[in-house]
């Protein structure tokens, strides 16, 4: 069969079928039509003679010869972008395209304040951030990198932490500490309204508590539950009970006194933000520009808060 420019495009939209189980999804991140997509696909097995997926209503399976022929492309077309991404050494600077999945605190935190000064660095290469706080593979998924915190990230990755370790604490609203009073010591937390936080695992985090030496890991009676800080932030200006989060997602609020902190005396330290990405792969020139940069902002974020705390 000859190899031709359609013949390619539809193989790497058969890749992007396989990768994310579905015509929908694929053709999101392909921007084009889903029934595009389709047509294509017709006219590969067409061409092929032999068929590579089976269709349903809602998602797409590989036949035994799709799984054969997946894995061939997978490897054939890693080549080819390795050997695209070896040219960026002997570019100026880095081109091409950076796909990045990342934590919405690590997106608001560390992410979006350098992207303005990258993009203009960095003009030739097009950047996504897809924001979204369950665990993913980020090699199936067609990403170069991901941020989470430290001890969420897979152990078969190159990780690189980004900045100091984090510092949790609570707050709460001055009129839900009007109404129940503040607490005087991290047992009394069981008496007052609590909203936890469901990780990407699935698990709700116990609240992490530290004095000295005197540790306590707290899993309380929940009032609420959610899986995000900007929803539970909210909740908690609302009066509707105690927060735990990130001191610098809170810190504004503290300051303009939207929140008051809980306990002041316990608050814990914890693994700070990592970028990671394959071991597998040659790590993207573009990508190595970001690390970089992510890791300035994080040094010049310590600089101010220690000139600040001097001053």
């Amino acid at each position: 069969m000859q190899l031709n420019r359609s013949t390619l495009g539809d193989l790497n939209v058969f890749v992007a079928l396989a990768r994310h189980g579905g015509f929908r999804k694929a053709a999101l991140d392909m921007d084009v039509s889903p029934s595009a997509l389709s047509h294509s696909m017709r006219g590969l097995e067409a061409r092929l003679g032999v068929r590579l997926i089976n269709r349903n209503a809602r998602s797409v399976t590989l036949t035994q010869a799709g799984e054969e022929l997946l894995a061939r492309l997978e490897a054939g077309f890693g080549e080819i972008s390795e050997g695209l991404e070896g040219l960026n050494r002997f570019r100026e600077s880095p081109a091409g395209r950076l796909r990045i999945n990342v934590l919405s605190d690590a997106a608001r935190l560390v992410v979006g304040p350098v992207l303005a000064t990258y993009t203009r660095d960095y003009p030739d290469v097009q950047v996504e951030v897809v924001v979204q706080d369950t665990m993913v593979d980020i090699v199936g998924g067609g990403f170069d990198a991901g941020i989470r915190f430290g001890g969420r990230v897979p152990e078969d990755m190159i990780a690189v932490p980004i900045g100091p370790p984090l510092r949790w604490i609570m707050a709460a609203s001055s009129s839900y500490l009007a109404e129940r009073g503040m607490p005087s010591d991290p047992e009394a937390l069981r008496q007052h309204r609590c909203i936890g936080f469901r990780m990407g695992t699935g698990a709700i985090y116990r609240w992490e508590l530290e004095r000295g030496k005197d540790v306590r890991a707290l899993d309380l009676d929940w009032s609420i539950v959610v899986s995000e800080t900007d929803v539970a932030l909210s909740i908690a200006q609302s009066g509707g009970g105690i927060v735990y989060c990130l001191a610098e997602r809170v810190q504004p609020l503290l300051d303009n006194g939207s929140l008051r902190e809980v306990l002041p005396d316990w608050s814990s330290d914890g693994e700070p933000f990592h970028i990671y990405y394959s071991s597998r792969r040659q790590q993207p020139e573009a990508l190595r520009a970001l690390v970089t940069m992510l890791r300035r902002g994080a040094s010049a974020a310590i600089n101010r808060q220690d000139h600040s705390k001097g001053g």
